[in-house]
């Protein structure tokens, strides 16, 4: 038994409120086949169908079917109220079904900052297309052409002759529009799809550009929100998975017997992967601590922590590209007056989520259904039915909100350990990852060095520009769990792995005449089952590029005699680039202070300010961070910031304005506390001890936030943005404060004191 399938056809009688209670499993079996025959029928689950994006529910409420999800942003109330305005509808009557495939189309799930920027797109052609749509059903119904129709929350009716009226309940409540949509053939952030009804100008909006709160905020506060750690299935087992003591040293003896004495416990051993357990989730945890395993000798696959960057820049390349190069900056660097040279460091990061992944599977002959916290569920479905030998259309997977994600964590390595037990074991199987797990073996930001050489000419212009990025690919697995060969439990049972090569230069509109930028990848540590396996982490390369680029900017700008802000102004070009840089100075009273910093390098507790800018798919954010060193303890207190933000069209103001926030913080923590320590064979960072975050302490005492609102710009992302602006601002005001530059992350107390000992 499981918990209850739940047809579309219910969903709709159901006002479109979807409430499943994970621990009270059902009798249905999966509604796979829900498509029919018949006028009546559903149409198939494709993004051509106008019925897989827009529903209206007996009592004339609408359902949006939403193929990304939410991770806290509020991107779920911001599709509401795009499909509110479009179908003229309130607020409180559109209601969002996200991340179930047996309800959604692949959208790509949360990813790139796209929910809005793409997401959203699908979601206002295929409102508009069924207000469209309507409004042909009420003029037949009404004897008045369509252009003599109004709406207004759900009612049509006659301009003018209020009386004469009909509803959505009326004309299509409950019932499907069995409509075909103009799709563009992809899935994931790419697809697509739009009909003939004209999407409203950004003049008649009523409900995008309102700061609508998120309901589920509440239901969090008050315990009421299901975690995927709450999901439970009849009959199920729970998990627990072995990793190594050293990198790729598989299983070589089992002793079952060890833990024998613990009712129900059981060993599943399958190639390189083991795993326990148990009816019981403590009997789990102890078999896990008790059973002996004899694994292979260590290998030593890492080199000295001490020695990374070294060799990253002595490995061998495997890879890279030149996307930027204009000009000849070679000669032009020849004949510079002076040359500025600067290399910075970027450790390996973890995720580092809230808790441990956590999934449940229920594999059988044939079909599949999986519970997954991932941001991705689609592709889950899919990596776990080519795991388990099923079509994906036999597969139905569910996000459940889980600890956190923000990129490739350890969620989609959870989906697979427990689809692959449930179909070995015969039984729903519960995979919860412990703390250790969580850190120690989720894949990992990539480490990197970058390197800055910029010509000046005797008058300090910038006469050529040289950015080089080298370092582990961001793509050592992955972005989702498509295939078994980017998840553990693919790799340790013979997946073979194959990396993609993809690193970043600086986004950025700086405008020299002579500039070059491009990247290398050098090879994994180890080719499969590592623990420094990398990923993408949110904003995948943002934090890290930008730490190198914008610091030496920062670097340039007084050897041209500049102040920071000038600077840059002085060489970007672009007017939607150049009033966000002004707006963040401007706020931040960047003028009111002289550069360089009077009081630079005095005092026990010494202050100073830096700026900051970038781009992300269109998205350009400025920043001014005001920082605090105190000399003898060496920390850094990042005080204040001062954020300009330009995403186009702003749906939610407030929403947004928390979005940056936690962008804010958790950058903080990046480029202040977070680096994965590891010996030559194994990860150290396995708890909050050995791998701190930002704590309160540490937060800012303030955010200021300048929002740039553009109507006629189409909304662009605003998960990731913000977050590659942080490093490099704090690192900038560190130098405005001391007069030393840091160039590694993080930006520990012991690294400040020893560059103020150096000074």
């Amino acid at each position: 038994m499981r918990p209850t399938d739940i047809s579309r056809r219910d969903l709709l009688k159901a006002g479109g409120a979807l409430v499943v209670s994970f621990a009270i499993p059902g009798a249905a079996r999966g509604a796979f086949g829900q498509a029919g025959a018949g006028a009546d029928a559903k149409p198939l689950l494709l993004p051509d169908e106008l019925d897989s994006w827009i529903a209206v529910t007996p009592h004339g409420s609408v359902t949006a079917f939403f193929g990304k999800m939410d991770m806290g942003q509020g991107v779920d109330v911001a599709i509401a109220q795009i499909v509110a305005d479009e179908l003229d509808v309130a607020f409180d009557r559109v209601s969002v079904v996200m991340g179930d495939t047996a309800f959604t189309c692949n959208q790509g799930g949360a990813s790139g900052s796209t929910g809005v920027q793409r997401g959203g797109l699908t979601l206002r052609h295929a409102a508009a297309e069924a207000r469209r749509l309507l409004l042909e059903r009420a003029s037949a119904k009404l004897g008045v052409p369509a252009d003599r129709l109004v709406v207004r929350d759900g009612v049509v009716s006659v301009a003018g002759d209020a009386q004469r009226r009909v509803s959505y309940a009326d004309l299509i409540g409950g019932r499907y529009f069995h409509h075909k949509l103009e799709w563009n053939k992809q899935y994931g952030n790419p697809l697509l799809a739009k009909g003939q009804g004209a999407v409203k100008k950004a003049s008649e909006y009523r409900v995008v550009g309102r700061s609508i709160p998120q309901k589920i905020v509440a239901e969090k506060v008050y315990g009421r929100l299901q975690y995927v750690t709450e999901v439970k299935v009849e009959g199920m087992l729970h998990a627990r998975v072995l990793r190594p003591p050293s990198a790729g040293c598989g299983p070589t003896a089992i002793d079952e017997s060890s833990i024998a004495a613990i009712p129900g416990a059981r060993v599943v051993h399958e190639k390189d992967m083991v795993a326990v357990l148990a009816e019981r989730e403590w009997d789990a945890v102890r078999a896990a601590r008790e059973l002996k395993v004899t694994w292979a000798p260590p290998c030593t696959p890492f080199p000295e922590m001490a020695k990374l960057h070294d060799h990253i820049r002595q490995a061998k390349s495997i890879g890279g590209q030149v996307p930027i190069d204009k000009g000849d900056v070679e000669a032009a660097l020849k004949s510079a007056h002076r040359i500025v040279e600067a290399e910075y460091e970027w450790p390996f990061q973890s995720h580092a989520s809230m808790g441990p992944a956590c999934a449940v599977a229920d594999v059988r002959a044939d079909e599949a259904r999986l519970w997954t916290g991932s941001q991705k569920p689609h592709y889950g479905r899919n990596g776990v039915a080519k795991l388990v030998g099923l079509p994906p259309e036999k597969v139905r997977a569910t996000w459940v909100p889980g600890p956190g994600s923000y990129g490739r964590n350890d969620a989609g390595d959870a989906a697979l350990d427990a689809a692959l037990l449930s179909k070995l074991t015969g039984k729903p199987v519960r995979v919860q990852y412990m703390r250790h797990d969580g850190t120690g073996w989720d894949p990992k930001g990539p480490a990197g060095v970058y390197r800055g050489r910029a010509g000046l000419d005797a008058q300090g212009n910038v006469v050529a520009y040289d950015f080089s990025a080298r370092g582990f690919s961001r793509q050592d697995v992955a972005t989702t769990e498509n295939d078994p060969k980017d998840t553990l439990a693919g790799q340790l049972t013979g997946s073979e792995p194959k990396p993609t090569i993809i690193f970043q230069v600086p986004s950025e509109a700086y405008d020299f005449a002579n500039k070059r930028c491009g990247w290398e990848c050098v090879a994994p540590l180890l080719d499969r089952g590592s623990p420094l396996r990398t990923g993408h982490l949110r904003d995948p390369l943002g934090p890290e590029t930008h730490f190198a680029s914008e610091s030496f900017i920062d670097e340039i700008a007084p050897r041209g005699s500049a102040d920071p802000v000038a600077f840059r102004l002085k060489y970007v070009k672009d007017p939607r680039h150049t009033a966000v840089i002004r707006a963040a100075a401007d706020r931040a009273g960047w003028g009111k202070r002289p550069y360089p910093n009077p009081r630079r390098g005095r005092g026990d507790v010494m202050s100073g300010r830096g700026f900051s800018y970038t781009e992300r798919n269109g998205t350009i954010v400025a920043m001014v961070a005001e920082v605090e060193v105190e000399r003898r303890t060496g920390r850094v207190w990042a005080r204040r910031f001062t954020v300009a933000h330009d995403c186009g069209l702003i749906i939610n103001p407030k929403a947004l304005e928390l979005t940056i926030e936690g962008n804010v913080v958790q950058a903080i923590s990046r480029t202040v506390f977070e680096e994965v320590q590891f010996d030559r064979d194994h990860v150290l960072s396995v708890d909050w001890a050995s791998y701190p975050i930002l704590e309160m302490q540490d937060a800012p005492e303030r955010i200021d936030i300048v929002l740039i609102d553009r109507p006629d710009v189409a909304a662009s992302g605003a998960g990731e943005p913000s977050t590659r602006t942080v490093p490099a601002a704090i690192a900038n005001a560190i130098y405005d404060a001391t007069g030393v530059r840091i160039r590694r992350v993080p930006i520990t107390p012991e690294r400040i004191k020893a560059a103020l000992a150096r000074a």
